[in-house]
């Protein structure tokens, strides 16, 4: 199948629009039905709203970045071109998920970090999400991750980088405290990460950098418990667990996971809005 040309598009829409000629070459049916029921009405009423229409889509084609047309009309065709942030994400992302053994001099080989993903599956499916801004699944993945393996470096810093991006500080300040006393040397990457940038603005920050980013500003939160059955506070724990994220992020976020299962957003308004809430 051949990539779809956002130029060629543009012009069918500006030409044959009326008729939703474009819609046809996007691939678009139930686009091309609307138009001809559009064309159908302009007629009825003498009023040109079909052909407004098409000029309207091809204005929109011509004014948008062959990245998103990709993404809209060519996904699955050909490799999609990622933008500068989205390269530096993924750029932090491999370093951080691939944390080095900081006990250089130490006898005991540490596994790999492909050995580690293979033996933690969490740990893989959270960094997917993660760089998808899928960002309540992604801290979900990392807590079971974190379940199998509590002593992962990466898997703590990168749930304090999902806790910074959901504005959540007392959480996000905890797994980088816990990332350091683990053997996170390097500290210039809590003060590089772009994802971490909430947590450096929080007036916490300056007495938690002179601590070494080892003494938590806010309580430790309780430890996670091992899977009991039938025990009281099971309920308790969950309405715990259920309010580390505010309300109203969730609420919003929630909704838009909504309107992506039905159609409404597309997968690139999906990615853009969710980005919008998170760094409100």
């Amino acid at each position: 199948m051949q990539p779809k040309n956002r130029i060629t598009a543009a012009m069918l829409a500006f030409f044959t629009g009326f008729m939703g000629g474009h819609k046809i070459y996007l691939g678009q049916t139930g686009g091309f039905i609307g138009f001809m029921v559009l064309l159908m009405v302009s007629f009825n009423i003498g009023l040109p709203i079909s052909l407004i229409a098409g000029v309207m889509n091809g204005i929109k084609l011509l004014n948008m970045s062959d990245q998103e047309f990709d993404k809209r009309y060519n996904r699955g065709i050909i490799q999609v071109r990622r933008g500068p942030l989205e390269a530096r994400r993924d750029a932090q992302m491999m370093q951080y998920e691939q944390i080095p053994d900081s006990s250089k001099n130490g006898t005991t080989k540490k596994p790999s970090p492909v050995s580690n993903l293979r033996a933690n599956p969490y740990k893989n499916s959270g960094i997917k999400k993660y760089k998808d801004f899928d960002l309540t699944e992604a801290i979900a993945d990392f807590k079971k991750g974190l379940e199998i393996s509590p002593g992962d470096v990466a898997l703590h810093f990168n749930i304090a980088c999902a806790y910074s991006l959901t504005e959540n500080k007392a959480l996000a300040y905890h797994h980088i405290s816990k990332a350091v006393s683990l053997g996170l040397g390097d500290t210039q990457r809590i003060l590089s990460h772009d994802d971490l940038a909430f947590v450096r603005i929080q007036p916490e920050f300056e007495a938690f950098k002179s601590g070494g980013f080892r003494v938590n500003p806010f309580p430790t939160p309780a430890p996670a418990k091992e899977t009991v059955q039938n025990t009281p506070n099971t309920e308790k724990n969950n309405t715990a667990e259920a309010s580390e994220l505010d309300d109203s992020l969730l609420a919003q976020l929630n909704k838009l996971s909504e309107l992506r299962k039905r159609g409404i957003l597309s997968e690139e308004e999906f990615v853009f809005e969710r980005k919008k809430i998170l760094r409100q």
